[in-house]
C-alpha cells in the first residue's frame, strides 16, 4: 500500500494586518509576525 505523502509550506504572516510577508522577514521580526506551516495534500 502506498503511503499519502503531503507537503509543507512555510509562510510568514504580519500579526497585525494579516498580510503574508516572506520567511526571511518574519524571522527577523518575531514580535510582530507569525510563521505558519500549511499542509497541501498531493494530487
Amino acid at each position: 500500500m502506498a503511503t499519502k505523502k503531503t507537503t509543507t509550506v512555510k509562510i510568514g504572516r504580519d500579526a497585525k494586518t494579516g498580510e503574508f510577508i516572506p520567511v526571511k522577514e518574519a524571522k527577523r521580526r518575531p514580535n510582530t509576525t507569525v510563521v505558519e506551516t500549511i499542509k497541501k495534500p498531493k494530487k
